[in-house]
């Protein structure tokens, strides 16, 4: 059992090099992204703008287009399975989803998330790369991808993906105060 354990938090820290580096390396900008999206990132990056909610949720539609009716249903259908606790048919739906539309990160977040409802945080985090690696602005695969790392030890890291989350959207408030608090227990200052 401890060697599953040590290969499982090995796979997992080599994959989360990676991401931290396919988010660096992309300057924290997808290839491609309509000015109209620079424009909400940048809204939604101002600490001050008091209509940061208005951009988040444009961002948050604009993610969810897959382009396609037929895609569309399948997500759907893995969304209301992970809400029903049914992760095997979540799983399901995403992949065929994913399998059809590779380039769709919402599709790949959306079984990232099923992965990890049911406990499987290496498949979780293969997907959260490929989120990332079609949008390095995704702040819910870097949460994501917090929570694992907090889960399996890796508090450095998770503190490192809460802060790029925070410096995409600085506007998430338990995402601050998760961050804090991982701060404080990792420099040893009391709560």
């Amino acid at each position: 059992m401890q060697t599953l354990h040590t290969y499982r938090k090995y796979i997992v820290a080599s994959v989360c090099g990676l991401l931290m580096a396919i988010f660096a390396a992309n300057g924290g900008k997808a290839q491609d992204t309509p000015p109209a999206m620079e424009a909400l990132f940048a809204e939604l990056a101002d600490a001050d703008n008091p209509n940061w909610e208005r951009a988040q949720n444009q961002i948050l539609r604009e993610w969810a287009k897959s382009g396609s009716p037929a895609f569309d249903l399948l997500l759907s259908r893995g969304e209301a399975a992970m809400e029903a606790g049914d992760y095997v048919a979540a799983i399901e739906h995403l992949t065929a989803l994913t399998d059809q539309a590779p380039d769709f990160a919402e599709g790949w977040n959306a079984r990232a998330t099923a992965y990890f409802l049911a406990g499987r945080y290496g498949p979780s985090i293969s997907d959260i790369q490929r989120v990332l690696a079609l949008e390095p602005r995704h702040f819910g695969a870097l949460d994501g991808l917090a929570m694992i790392l907090q889960e399996i030890g890796r508090k450095d890291e998770a503190l490192k993906a809460l802060r790029a989350s925070l410096a995409i959207h600085p506007h998430q408030d338990s995402i601050k105060e998760a961050a804090d608090a991982l701060e404080q227990e990792l420099s040893g200052t009391e709560l």
